[in-house]
């Protein structure tokens, strides 16, 4: 059964957890609205990341190289390797990702929402915590 999560104006459709597929893979939907960034480039230190574009052009940086990913295209981020994504379009985007193996599930994107909600802006220092705990490190500031 899939499970939605909003993280700010992205959408994260969970459509297959670790936990269904004896820890293979997780699969996800994001939906990107206009104009919007992922919030902190980091690496992951346990899977690697395919991503599968699926509506409008979302663009990703990885290893300091950006790669636009268009409807029917794919990216492979290995593990290790620094990236995170931005929708510069007028429109909304939307990636298909799979992490292999499955050692994430919705439970990291669960709390980042919830780390993220409210009037307030985020702590960062609490975002990064949630980040490390589940194996997504933060990359270092410029």
């Amino acid at each position: 059964m899939a499970e939605n999560i909003r993280i700010g104006g992205m959408q994260i459709r969970f459509l297959h957890s670790k936990h269904d597929t004896g820890g293979a893979l997780d699969m996800f939907e994001v939906s990107i609205p206009a104009n919007i960034r992922m919030p902190v480039p980091h690496y992951h230190r346990d899977w690697e990341e395919t991503v599968y574009g699926m509506e409008g052009t979302t663009t990703f940086t990885v290893a300091g190289k950006r790669i636009n990913v268009a409807p029917g295209e794919t990216l492979f981020i290995p593990r290790g390797v620094i990236h995170g994504f931005v929708n510069e379009t007028e429109g909304p985007t939307k990636v298909l990702c799979v992490l292999t193996p499955g050692v994430l599930g919705p439970e990291y994107f669960r709390e980042m929402a919830v780390a993220m909600e409210g009037p307030a802006p985020p702590d960062p220092k609490k975002l990064g915590e949630i980040m490390n705990r589940y194996g997504l490190i933060p990359a270092p500031a410029d």
